[in-house]
C-alpha cells in the first residue's frame, strides 16, 4: 500500500510540473489521500487476480513512465532491506540520492507497507535480493 500512497503523491506532483493539473501542496495530499475516492481504488486493486490482470489495470491507470518509476522505487526499497549501498541503487535503478533516501525514510519510519509487502513476499516466495527464486 506504501507503494500506492506515493504513486498518488507522485501523479500530483508530476502534474503540477507539466503544467497538467492543479497544485496540492504535499500536506494537502497527505490530509486528502484516505478517503472514499482512494478507497474505491484499493479495493479494484485487491481485486486483480493475477499480474496479466495487474499488468492490464495499471497500464490503463498509469502512464509507461510512471509504471517504470515505481518500479524503479520498489526495486530500491527492496535492495535497502538488503542493505545495498546507495551508490550500487543508484546504478541499478537510476534514481537520485534524494529519492532513495526517501524511500529509505518510508522504509525504515513509514506506515509499515514496505515491511509488509517485504516480508510477506520473501516469505511466501523464498525470495533473495533481486527476486530471483532461491530454490
Amino acid at each position: 500500500m506504501t507503494i500506492i500512497f506515493s504513486l498518488l503523491y507522485f501523479i500530483q506532483v508530476k502534474r503540477f510540473i507539466n503544467g497538467t493539473g492543479v497544485y496540492y501542496s504535499k500536506v494537502n495530499i497527505m490530509s486528502q489521500w484516505d478517503n472514499k475516492k482512494t478507497e474505491d481504488l484499493f479495493q479494484a486493486i485487491l481485486a486483480l487476480k493475477n499480474i496479466k490482470e495487474a499488468k492490464r489495470f495499471f497500464r490503463d491507470l498509469l502512464t509507461e513512465q510512471e509504471i517504470i518509476e515505481f518500479s524503479r522505487r520498489w526495486q530500491a526499497a527492496k535492495m535497502l532491506d538488503k542493505k545495498v549501498a546507495y551508490s550500487k541503487i543508484g546504478k541499478e535503478t537510476g534514481l537520485s540520492s534524494t529519492t532513495i533516501a526517501r524511500i529509505s525514510k518510508w522504509l525504515n519510519r513509514g506506515m509499515g507497507g514496505y515491511k509488509l509487502m517485504l516480508k510477506r513476499l520473501n516469505h511466501h516466495h523464498g525470495l533473495s535480493l533481486y527476486g530471483k527464486r532461491l530454490c
